[in-house]
């Protein structure tokens, strides 16, 4: 697993250059759009959610004594909810709304990656709508898996003694279904939904290889919302491909297209 993980991350090494080469920013321009929207709403929240949050919180403290100190933690608290929970929210709403614009970067970088074998490789033949929709069901089944998974990772990170494993443990849960996202982009055009699923559970290592990055940068003020995706996409593409390559699925993932698009539709 450790292994994987690493390999995930040092998919990352030429993101930019194979962007620049292949010059994929254009295909990145509504996705970084639509990110940077949803991030802005997410830290308007925090901004204006967070005091009444932390006021409902304070009401469980009944004393007089310290009742500002708790008040202004409480505040945090709320402030520091409303950002896990907005981060969770982006990933998935993002990803979905962003995968029409990401099949052609997957599909344009596994032509670079294996010229000799484009011609072979059998795609699945799907539309703009279709990949939306894909996008949205799977998104929408990993928006409930984290946070399912998160929420008492979040109240045990208040445990003395337990919070010291339990918020790591959340921001892996976290990285692992933002690397998902992005492996499932070019697994869209090979697999239908519950081979997707199956094949990168059996590589988790690389999602979370790849969403460590992701969650990362979502840290760094506005450039990092704006550039996440598309250096996020182009290493879990790279990483993805070259999986399929590896176990011999590249050319052996759609020997029944036909029937793989009814599975899945």
């Amino acid at each position: 697993m450790f292994k994987n993980i690493l390999k995930g991350l040092s998919a990352y090494r030429q993101s930019l250059a194979l962007i620049n080469e292949l010059r994929l920013w254009k295909y990145f321009l509504v996705p970084m759009a639509i990110s940077l929207l949803f991030g802005g709403v997410i830290f308007l929240c925090v901004y204006g959610l967070s005091d009444n949050i932390g006021r409902g919180i304070a009401h469980i403290w009944f004393w007089e004594w310290g009742k500002e100190a708790f008040l202004e933690v409480s505040t945090w608290l709320g402030a520091l909810i409303i950002l896990i929970l907005g981060f969770i929210l982006y990933k998935h709403v993002v990803m979905a709304l962003s995968a029409p614009f990401m099949s052609p970067v997957s599909e344009r970088i596994e032509k670079h990656l294996f010229p000799e074998l484009h011609e072979d490789i059998k795609h699945r033949n799907t539309s703009n709508t279709q990949q939306l929709i894909r996008g949205l069901r799977i998104n929408v089944r990993n928006l409930i898996y984290e946070i399912c998974i998160t929420l008492p990772l979040l109240v045990l990170s208040f445990v003395p003694g337990v919070n010291f494993a339990a918020t790591p443990l959340s921001f892996l849960v976290q990285s692992y279904y933002a690397g998902f996202g992005n492996m499932d982009y070019t697994l869209e055009r090979h697999f239908s939904y519950r081979e997707s699923v199956n094949f990168v559970k059996q590589s988790r290592g690389y999602a979370i290889g790849n969403g460590i990055v992701f969650m990362a940068m979502l840290f760094i003020p506005v450039i990092g919302i704006i550039l996440v995706l598309p250096i996020s996409v182009t290493a879990a593409s790279k990483s993805t491909l070259e999986l399929l390559r590896e176990r011999k699925l590249l050319l052996e993932s759609q020997n029944d297209i036909t029937t793989t698009q009814k599975i899945d539709s």
